[in-house]
């Protein structure tokens, strides 16, 4: 009996219509669009509307998604969904997103590792179609990082966007194969990334949200020093475990949280840069939606070709990273 191969099938990204620009944010905080693109490359972002939510962004990338693989909602099995943005901390965003799709078969679950995310879903997703548990899984990421910063802090409000994007996983079929994935973590390093009110540990209160808890915090000159090491280690153990070579790399698809590190990569690992996506400029660090929003963007513009190599690589806060080697695939 042949075994199964988790491949995604279809790809679909959602982006707000609202563009903040760097020119907005010199209106709104202290810096300038010279001081953002020389740090952090990015132009503008998306911003999701005041009726617009992880999980309304999510369904729509999910059912963008579906309609490519001409799959219908009620034939899924499993939704994951990677956010660190929900609507709720209870329910879950995939289970609002099941409801909203009508994927009333499926069952749902959140997965929370920062801008790691999506290589957690996808390892999940692989999981349980190699194990035969399930045929078809969706693997949505989907953020509002707008919620969640203080758009008086110019060393946090620069970076982030908004948006969503959806893979669809089955057993087998044309699209990307997936060969491997390494993922890691340090919570060691916790402090370094968090959003430290509205939990068990300081719920909230009038102090919390006077002392701007409930808005992202980071390290970013720590997290910088940490994330090119890691991603280059989990990428390297990726191609060993394939037994591929670094000439073996078609495509390099980095998170997209700094230029600086995205451009160290792609020169660790010798990639041409007309092979490496980047989105940042336009949506700037969107968390664990970054990687699947450049996937669906390659898919749609580039068209790899039969048998090409894509490395996923990626850093988030926890810590977390991983990896993943996909390939292009006709059947």
């Amino acid at each position: 009996m042949k075994k199964p191969l988790a491949t995604i099938t279809a790809t679909a990204s959602y982006l707000p219509e609202r563009i903040l620009s760097n020119h907005d944010l010199e209106q709104m905080v202290e810096t300038s669009d010279e001081w953002i693109v020389t740090r952090t490359g990015i132009r503008e972002r998306r911003i999701a509307a005041s009726d617009e939510y992880a999980s309304t962004m999510g369904a729509k990338s999910a059912l963008a998604a579906l309609q490519k693989a001409n799959v219908e909602p009620g034939t899924i099995d499993a939704i994951i969904v990677t956010t660190m943005t929900p609507d709720f901390l209870c329910p879950s965003t995939a289970a609002l997103i099941q409801h909203q799709i009508g994927a009333m078969q499926a069952a749902a679950i959140d997965v929370q590792a920062a801008c790691t995310g999506f290589l957690y879903g996808l390892s999940i997703a692989r999981a349980w179609i190699e194990s035969g548990a399930y045929k078809k899984v969706l693997v949505i990421s989907t953020e509002k990082n707008s919620s969640f910063v203080d758009y008086q802090d110019r060393n946090t409000c620069v970076l982030f966007g908004d948006g969503s994007a959806a893979a669809l996983v089955e057993d087998g079929g044309p699209g990307y194969a997936i060969r491997h994935i390494c993922l890691g973590a340090d919570g060691q390093q916790a402090a370094l990334f968090t959003i430290p009110g509205g939990g068990s540990h300081s719920p909230a209160s009038s102090e919390t949200c006077s002392q701007g808890q409930h808005f992202m915090k980071m390290e970013g000159r720590e997290i910088f020093k940490h994330a090119v090491r890691r991603m280059e280690a989990s990428a390297k153990e990726c191609l060993d475990a394939v037994g591929m070579q670094e000439a073996d790399i078609s495509w390099l698809i980095p998170h997209q949280a700094n230029i600086r590190i995205i451009d160290a990569i792609a020169k660790r690992f010798a990639i041409a840069d007309e092979r490496v996506v980047r989105t940042i400029q336009k949506y700037g660090n969107t968390n664990s939606s970054t990687i699947p929003i450049a996937l669906a963007e390659l898919d749609r513009e580039h068209a790899p070709k039969e048998g090409e190599n894509l490395l996923l690589t990626a850093f988030g806060g926890g810590l977390t990273w991983g990896s993943a080697i996909i390939t292009k695939v006709s059947s």
